[in-house]
């Protein structure tokens, strides 16, 4: 059975704003298009989408100011972006303000469409059921409100840090390797960048370690991945 979502296409460019909903909408999706950066976040709050494409270069407005916009308003919704930027700082910038995936100009249309299947799917996909709470040092995880705190301090995450830290909370010990982790927290095909990993990884320790630098939970196995210890 294949589920129908809703998705709003924040896209400038008519022709491609048009080829991605002729896209989408083949594959069975109700498609929305926002012409600029406002557009978009007021369709977004007033729609909810179930999951929102994003293009970087906007008019008036740019990408990362509508993704600032859209989570500020509560939305959490699965962001992908497109860009025709490949720099690792717009990447970290935009993971940071909780985008959730890249996809960078040209893409293919197949690649882009196995991106939103995937996202959907974890989006709407059936809980599995975790512990009430995990500790290590003074962080404790409590899955169900999907919250974290630090010293008994809120710490804000993005979505997708949660994720991989509930991937990291849930198997203390084991090495998971970054395409595991991939395949897990992004739902992504094997061949998608594991730099992805790094850069969540680094944001966590920045978040969580006593000392980022000398990362003692979340810590490096050479040419294997990562391990966390608790």
């Amino acid at each position: 059975m294949h589920d129908m979502a809703h998705i709003l296409v924040v896209e400038d460019n008519e022709d491609l704003a048009f080829g991605l909903s002729r896209s989408l909408e083949g594959d069975g999706h109700l498609v929305e298009v926002a012409p600029d950066g406002a557009a978009g976040v007021r369709l977004a709050r007033e729609k909810e989408p179930q999951l929102v494409i994003l293009d970087l270069m906007l008019p008036k407005m740019d990408g990362y100011r509508t993704l600032e916009a859209i989570r500020r308003a509560g939305l959490q919704m699965p962001v992908i972006i497109l860009t025709a930027r490949g720099e690792e700082a717009d990447k970290v910038h935009g993971f940071r303000l909780g985008a959730d995936d890249y996809v960078t100009k040209p893409f293919s249309l197949s690649e882009l469409l196995a991106r939103v299947k995937a996202h959907l799917r974890r989006a709407g996909g059936e809980p599995t059921r975790p512990a009430a709470s995990y500790r290590f040092a003074d962080v404790e995880v409590h899955p169900a409100a999907r919250t974290v705190t630090r010293g008994g301090e809120r710490v804000g995450l993005t979505p997708r840090e949660y994720d991989l830290l509930l991937a990291f909370v849930q198997r203390p010990g084991h090495v998971l390797s970054r395409v595991a982790l991939l395949t897990e927290v992004w739902g992504a095909q094997p061949d998608v960048q594991t730099r992805t990993v790094d850069i969540h990884v680094g944001e966590l320790r920045k978040k969580l370690e006593p000392v980022p630098a000398e990362p003692r939970h979340f810590v490096t196995v050479w040419k294997a991945g990562y391990r966390f210890d608790p």
